[in-house]
C-alpha cells in the first residue's frame, strides 16, 4: 500500500483544482521512481487525469494515488506527506524501503 497524509491530500486537492483536475473523478497523484539523483533513485510525483491500465490504485482522504508495478517494488509502504516550511517545504516521502536518502529527500537507495 502507498498512503497519503491528510495534509498532503489537502495540498494535492488544491493543486488538482488549480489545474482543472477533479479529485472526485479519476484524477489523482502518480508516484514513481526513476534512476538518478545522488542516491540512485529519484522520486517522481505528478498530477494525472487517470490511471494507466496496470497501475496500482490507492485512495486516502479523498485522493487517489497511482503507482506503476515497477515503482511499487521500491515504494510499497511509503507514505506521502507535505511539509510547509521556509527551508524546503513540499511533498515528502516516508519510505520504509529506503536504506539511505539524500539530504534534500528527493532520492534514495534500497
Amino acid at each position: 500500500m502507498i498512503g497519503i497524509t491528510e495534509l498532503a491530500a489537502g495540498k494535492a486537492r488544491t493543486m488538482m483544482a488549480d489545474n482543472d483536475l477533479a479529485p472526485e473523478g479519476q484524477s489523482g497523484v502518480r508516484i514513481g521512481v526513476k534512476a538518478g539523483g545522488c542516491s540512485g533513485l529519484n522520486y517522481v510525483l505528478d498530477l494525472v487525469e487517470s490511471p494507466n491500465d496496470n497501475d496500482r490504485v490507492f485512495e486516502a482522504h479523498g485522493v487517489k494515488v497511482y503507482c506503476d508495478p515497477r515503482s511499487y517494488l521500491y515504494l510499497h509502504g511509503t507514505e506521502i506527506d507535505f511539509e510547509d516550511s521556509v527551508m524546503g517545504g513540499g511533498f515528502k516521502f516516508n519510505n520504509p524501503n529506503a536504506r539511505r536518502s539524500c539530504g534534500c529527500g528527493t532520492s534514495f537507495t534500497v
